[in-house]
């Protein structure tokens, strides 16, 4: 699903509401840094930093990073996530939590457990195939599978999942690391 980011972050307005799982599962967080990936103009970013985290957001978009320059607490990475060996350049941690909402990149999510204090949380949220068809884009990879977020990624376990009708067909998943 190529995309301006650029574009689209110029004409957005400020963050939206938290993702449903961050909302839900986010005091949960361990103390400690939170990563934030995807990260767009900081609507999660910003839940963490009220509740005294400090935070890593990486986003593609020079845009998004541009108008949240000036956050106090907030470290701005600029990164294509889909580049090869993306994962290599992200943050080393350890972090409390690691947010990947409504952004799907399956090779990356398998790279994250590693960078997880213990007790640390891994929140997923995202749109579901199902959705896709709704939306008319049946084959896009940019959708979850269904079911799919039902299994925790290598090291994790799942403490939390839900999919269905959310204002769109959505799925949410909170993992844990022992």
């Amino acid at each position: 699903m190529p995309r301006d980011w650029d574009a689209f972050y110029r004409k957005a307005h400020g963050p939206r509401e938290p993702a449903f799982v961050v909302r839900a599962f986010g005091p949960l967080a361990p103390p400690g840094p939170v990563l934030d990936l995807a990260g767009g103009l900081g609507r999660n970013a910003h839940f963490f930093l009220q509740r005294g985290h400090p935070v890593v957001l990486v986003e593609r978009s020079r845009e998004a990073l541009r108008g949240l320059a000036d956050t106090p607490g907030l470290t701005l990475q600029a990164l294509d996530l889909e580049a090869p060996g993306a994962e290599r350049a992200l943050p080393p941690g350890p972090f409390a939590a690691i947010l990947m909402s409504y952004y799907v990149n399956r090779p990356l999510l398998e790279a994250l457990p590693p960078l997880l204090l213990p007790g640390g949380l891994l929140l997923v949220e995202g749109f579901t195939r199902k959705e896709a068809a709704r939306r008319g884009r049946p084959e896009s990879p940019f959708y979850w599978e269904p079911l799919e977020l039902l299994t925790p990624p290598p090291g994790l376990s799942l403490k939390a999942f839900g999919e269905g009708w959310m204002g769109g067909w959505r799925a949410f998943a909170a993992y844990l690391k022992p």
